[in-house]
């Protein structure tokens, strides 16, 4: 691994507020951020699991709704770190409620997360640290994953991650920093023929992060590295023209 020669990992001490904890990457995740000697809030759907001392147990669990965001206020408080990890995948079912539940958990919960924990990181002093959000899209966002449903809403929520962070002014951008975690198929109970460790692709993103990126990629498909950062570019570019146009119509 890459900072287990004697450096010190930036993440070491952060309180890190992982959703969809008690899943397979969550778990991974969690593992290894407490190898880091961070702190994990596990924020779930479910039942809150008795604390324990497993390694991929967090230190503290949080219960909490999609639609009922704001419940969450004073525990993202708390956060040096969230990482919107949940998810649901319907697969090839295309049912009017299995459209909206996907559009509801995968996209707009994180939205709203999103937003609730930039305006509480831009009532923080000018001289707290930075507070940070990883968003986990998915490869799903710009490749097929046989899951129209699952498709339609990372890319939903890809787009509004990048609209989100072209919109950042330089004094926000001080307080709150968006990356954006771009993962191909990793084996889990919603993906069993994943070609990639959990394990492994939590490490990866990681030192990912250690290193400073802010467009984490990990896939075993190199079209990704290739088409991510363009798609990226072509959204900004896009979006800054259309921001252009209304500075001069205005």
């Amino acid at each position: 691994m890459l900072f287990s020669s004697g450096l010190k990992s930036k993440l070491t001490g952060k309180r890190i507020g992982i959703t969809g904890a008690k899943g397979t990457l969550g778990k991974a995740l969690t593992k290894s951020l407490k190898e880091k000697e961070a702190v994990i809030i596990g924020i779930t759907h479910g039942e809150i699991p008795k604390i324990d001392v497993l390694a991929d147990s967090p230190q503290e669990w949080v219960k909490w709704e999609c639609g009922k965001e704001s419940s969450l206020e004073s525990t993202l408080a708390g956060l040096d770190i969230l990482i919107l990890n949940h998810g649901i995948n319907h697969h090839s079912n295309l049912t009017p409620s299995d459209l909206t539940e996907a559009l509801e958990v995968n996209a707009l919960s994180s939205w709203r997360l999103m937003k609730l924990f930039q305006s509480i990181s831009e009532k923080e002093s000018n001289n707290s640290a930075q507070r940070e959000i990883w968003v986990n899209t998915s490869e799903a966002e710009i490749q097929p994953a046989l899951s129209p449903a699952y498709e339609l809403s990372k890319r939903l929520i890809g787009q509004l991650v990048t609209l989100n962070w072209i919109n950042l002014s330089k004094k926000q951008r001080k307080k709150y920093r968006i990356r954006k975690l771009v993962l191909g198929p990793f084996k889990s109970e919603l993906n069993p023929i994943g070609l990639m460790s959990p394990s492994w692709v939590a490490n990866q993103i990681i030192n990912q992060a250690d290193l400073g990126l802010d467009l984490i990629i990990i896939t075993p498909n190199p079209i990704t590295y290739f088409l991510m950062p363009i798609t990226e570019l072509s959204r900004i570019f896009y979006a800054k023209i259309m921001q252009s146009t209304q500075i001069s119509h205005s």
